[in-house]
């Protein structure tokens, strides 16, 4: 016995031994395992090397704290989930901490500390809940601010399609949790910025038009507004083509077709056709196509814009004067379906997880046969959708008559191409325009990309007719709706320029499995059962079992 014993305090030394060296050789290899089915807690490869090269601490204050419904608890839950991530791929140079913006002592003190996030960008969402069997309205702040080395940026956390199921848009905003925060912290931390060009001197969107954008713009690249008859495009990342009006000519034209030969990227916001609001209210305007001197070369890398306009019941809203009220024109907003509103996307990390588009008057695409070029759709019409060729009439009488549900019979109509390969020069077998003849011609371009648009107002931001200041760009001053426009270009020249970049962390996907609401009401008492009555009798069982099996081994028998 005493042999048996001593074996037994050996060999649980022994364990505890091997434990502690493996506890200490696994301190050299920092490894961690996410065993669910979507990689809810796997964080991008860009994301963890943009966390490892930090050389100073990141601080975050999330002000999504305090009550909240089992739908932002969720929400809260991600966030802190991704953060110790950050934490522990960072080597704790990332902090963090939850800030209950409701935890002052007064209502006073509380308003101070709201004005006070709202004036650093941060603002507030409405909550509203049924408590009791009444309607309860909550301020919540579901963003957070980053800071690093005296810089600081604010980003909201709360993003997805409003047209969706409001379950839906807050699984969305999970998804796009990684991205929104390492974005952000991407943003103060950038040394080295890659430039973009914006092409003018063919009566493009003005400065002012593109203000937000460009602001937005300058926080991740250097932003220049270039002439084609005066410059090169030579090292540039990327071009902007942002609503052309004026004929491109033939050494401009080259510029930029040599650009894209040598592995430039550009994004073109193209109208077809010329059409102005302005012209339709007063009695109407005959529309006719736009004569750029570019459609060969879009027709030679593989997309053709056609010469129509695009109707669909997903519309946006005009002011429209409907009569007279005492001696004042009586301006009412109404449907006008020429205001198109996207929310068709290719499911990839430019579209995913976006609102809806605001467009105005655009045109449908086709695609022609080019080899080595592979053309990915990324916007589409909704369900409901009419092609009006042109040139024709276009007036707000047809408010009146082409409404019908029945003329709507077309669907999914694509307006937006991502065009990525090798692309075949224009010039190729032909010679360079007379102010480029000392060139020489590249016929076949590098693996590159461009992103065609059937829209040039996409870029464009709304004016405030009050002051002359630039409105955020998406903002529909009717609706008081801001729609995804900026997102979408941001997320398009992060793919473009970026590649196997952050933008990658956009490709999460986490699959909802909601319960059955009709089967928890008629299945509840089932289930409790099940799950508290069962484990006790089982138990109480096995104690008896286990009592009579023993009784019997060990009883004296007399």
């Amino acid at each position: 016995m005493q042999t048996k014993k001593w074996e037994n305090i050996l060999q649980f030394i022994a364990l505890f031994l091997l434990i502690v060296l493996l506890n200490i050789y696994a301190t050299r290899y920092f490894f961690r395992l996410d065993l669910t089915e979507e990689k809810r807690f796997t964080i991008s490869e860009p994301t963890k090397n943009l966390l490892r090269q930090l050389d100073d601490q990141v601080y975050i204050e999330v002000y999504l704290e305090g009550e909240l419904n089992a739908g932002f608890k969720r929400l809260q839950n991600s966030i802190r989930e991704n953060l110790d991530e950050f934490v522990i791929y960072s080597n704790n140079k990332v902090q963090y901490k939850f800030v209950n913006p409701d935890e002052a002592s007064n209502e006073q003190d509380r308003n101070a500390f709201y004005r006070q996030l709202v004036s650093k960008g941060i603002q507030p969402t409405n909550l509203f809940e049924t408590v009791d069997g009444k309607k309860v309205e909550k301020i919540i702040f579901p963003s957070a601010l980053i800071s690093y080395k005296n810089k600081e940026a604010p980003t909201l956390l709360l993003k997805g399609n409003t047209a969706a199921a409001p379950l839906e848009q807050l699984n969305q905003s999970v998804e796009n949790v990684e991205y929104e925060l390492i974005n952000a912290i991407k943003k103060l931390t950038i040394k080295q910025k890659p430039s973009i060009a914006i092409i003018e001197g063919h009566d493009e969107l003005r400065p002012i038009d593109m203000a937000d954008l460009t602001t937005s713009l300058d926080e991740f690249y250097v932003v220049d507004r270039l002439n084609l008859q005066e410059s090169n495009l030579d090292g540039y990342d990327a071009v902007i083509v942002a609503q052309p009006k004026k004929r491109f000519a033939e050494i401009e034209k080259y510029k930029l077709d040599q650009y894209i030969m040598n592995g430039g990227k550009a994004l073109f916001f193209i109208d077809a056709i010329q059409m102005n609001l302005d012209s339709i209210s007063k009695g109407g305007a005959y529309a006719f196509g736009y004569d750029l001197n570019i459609n060969d070369m879009l027709f030679k890398y593989g997309i053709r814009i056609n010469l129509n306009l695009i109707q669909d019941t997903e519309m946006g809203r005009i002011l429209v004067n409907v009569g007279q009220l005492g001696n004042k024109p009586n301006l009412r907003g109404v449907p006008w379906p020429y205001h198109v509103i996207i929310n068709r996307f290719k499911r990839m990390p430019i579209t995913k997880n976006l609102n809806g588009i605001y467009t105005r008057f655009l045109s449908t695409i086709d695609t022609i046969k080019t080899p080595n070029v592979v053309k990915t759709p990324l916007l589409l019409t909704n369900q409901y959708s009419r092609v009006r060729n042109m040139p024709n009439m276009v007036s707000l009488e047809e408010l009146k008559t082409d409404l019908r549900p029945e003329l709507f019979t077309q669907s999914f109509l694509p307006v937006c191409y991502l065009l990525e390969g090798r692309f075949t020069s224009l010039f190729k077998n032909r010679f360079a325009p007379d102010s480029a003849k000392n060139t020489v011609v590249k016929q076949e371009s590098e693996p590159t990309k461009i992103i065609v648009f059937s829209d040039g107002d996409i870029p464009r931001n709304e004016i405030d007719k009050r002051n002359g200041q630039p409105l955020p760009l998406g903002y529909d001053p009717l609706s008081q709706q801001t729609f995804s426009n900026k997102d979408f270009i941001m997320n398009a020249l992060a793919y473009m320029i970026d590649e196997k970049g952050l933008i990658d962390s956009r490709n999460k996907e986490i699959t909802l499995r909601p319960l059955d609401k009709f089967r928890i009401q008629e299945e509840k008492l089932s289930w409790q059962i099940i799950n508290l009555i069962l484990p006790i009798i089982f138990i109480i069982g096995f104690g008896v079992l286990r009592f009579w099996w023993r009784k019997k081994k060990y009883e004296i028998k007399e």
